[in-house]
């Protein structure tokens, strides 16, 4: 891509999306939830992605870098599709709802992939893309008290990244275990003709035990603690390359004739950039799957779309995701700089983080180069910091490597901030937890 073309993807709107208000307790309070008691939010907006037929796994397993060798009616993965270079186009969960009926829940290019593919690959399998179920996300420390106060049925024994359909009232609904904000959570979906209702029943029955609702100002707080890179945040899809024209011009046609009219997003809107990172050509801004640390899903047991690039790196690879420490000092001048007159502010850092649908990308220094890429800046109320994703140069990826981030769009005034490499995840990890070992009941956090 050239220059001219990289400066069409720094303009439009840019805009967040699905999670409802900004706020609804405050963004300090909410983002303390999901350690001391637990947020019921909002990913209704994902698109659902129905394949049936006696090859719709084939499907998945010749388009996704992970292993179907082992995969239970009632399980649920996250799985990662890659263009022919390697690089991830998008990453969503897949749920084997019987023996050849599957649903992919993600946003962003990835379900019309799926679907281009399926379309000309003439598989054995029919489809059907919509967005037609609630999907509220309860995690914390007191998310399965909530919930078990409300469902007919035993939670205790559903295995992460399982579902199971259980009965709330008169009311059928899957209950998913999975965890985005790496504590014990559940997904809880169902038709949304009644999610209304079933919002204000999780909103009652969580009372008690200290329940916030989450807001689009909070909602990716967890991703950034739990590390969990996120499509357009963490990387763009990689669905510009000549490889993949015929794709870009499928998707371009349906959103011209009005075929995804109803989505959250659009391709336009999911290749947008921002922050100090600059290159001359779309694929800078592109991630692998095991620059995002999840070269544990990646299986050679099958052939799939990338393997070759992915089995040279995954061999021998470049770049890591840590997390960064950014100096609180460094910051505060930042913000400051708004309440000088005399001299022109360095660009705004919203707080917590950006509220911009875009990858906002800043690059790293060290020893007078470029090793890596910082992405979703946001602070942590938890642990006092302002914190960042970086893929960064194995190199400098050892954790209290110092480094230097370029905050600042390319001609605004920049400003080096200082930080610290760190691991990645920075939260403790405690989605696995067994609940069968929690107490049976716990007291009430109303006083």
């Amino acid at each position: 891509m050239s220059a001219i073309d990289i400066q069409n993807f720094r303009t439009g709107v840019f805009s967040t999306s699905g999670w409802g208000r900004a706020e609804y307790s405050g963004w300090i309070d909410e983002s303390q939830s999901w350690k001391t008691s637990c947020y019921v939010g909002d990913w209704s907006f994902l698109d659902e992605f129905q394949v049936r037929g006696p090859e719709a796994l084939k499907l998945f397993s010749d388009l996704c870098v992970n292993s179907f060798t082992k995969f239970a009616i009632g399980q649920a993965k996250h799985v990662i599709c890659c263009n022919s270079g390697g690089h991830v186009i998008g990453e969503g969960v897949l749920m084997r709802l019987a023996e050849d009926e599957f649903e992919f829940q993600a946003l962003g290019p990835i379900t019309a992939w799926l679907e281009y593919n399926l379309q000309r690959g003439g598989y054995r399998a029919e489809s059907d893309t919509r967005i037609g179920k609630f999907k509220y996300q309860v995690s914390g420390p007191t998310a399965l008290y909530v919930l078990e106060s409300l469902v007919d049925g035993d939670l205790r024994d559903i295995a992460f990244m399982h579902q199971r359909g259980l009965r709330v009232g008169s009311r059928e609904l899957t209950f998913l275990r999975q965890g985005m904000a790496g504590e014990i959570g559940f997904e809880i979906q169902g038709p949304k003709s009644q999610a209304r209702a079933v919002m204000s029943e999780l909103l009652a029955a969580g009372r008690e035990y200290g329940i916030r609702r989450l807001g689009s100002r909070t909602a990716m707080t967890n991703h950034l603690e739990a590390a969990f890179p996120t499509v357009t945040h963490d990387y763009i899809p990689a669905v510009c390359e000549p490889e993949e024209a015929d794709f870009l011009a499928f998707q371009r046609a349906r959103e011209a004739d009005g075929s995804q009219a109803g989505r959250s997003w659009t391709l336009d809107g999911c290749l947008k950039i921002k922050g100090s990172f600059e290159a001359d050509r779309i694929g800078a801004w592109y991630r692998s799957p095991v620059e995002l640390g999840w070269s544990r899903n990646i299986k050679f047991d099958h052939d799939f779309y990338g393997r070759t690039a992915l089995e040279r790196e995954v061999t021998n690879p470049k770049r890591k995701l840590v997390t960064l420490e950014w100096d609180a000092d460094d910051c505060i001048d930042v913000q400051a700089s708004l309440f000088r007159g005399d001299e022109q502010p360095y660009d705004f850092m919203d707080m917590p983080r950006q509220q911009q649908f875009c990858m906002n990308a800043h690059k790293v220094i060290a020893g007078g180069g470029v090793v890596g890429v910082a992405t979703s800046r946001g602070f942590s109320y938890t642990f006092r910091r302002m914190l960042s994703h970086c893929v960064i140069d194995i190199a400098h990826a050892a954790p209290a490597t110092d480094v230097t981030v370029i905050w600042g769009d390319p001609g605004t005034r920049q400003k080096n901030i200082r930080a610290t490499v760190a691991p990645s995840p920075y939260k403790t990890d405690n989605r696995r937890a067994d609940l069968s070992a929690m107490p049976l009941r716990l007291e009430s956090m109303v006083r």
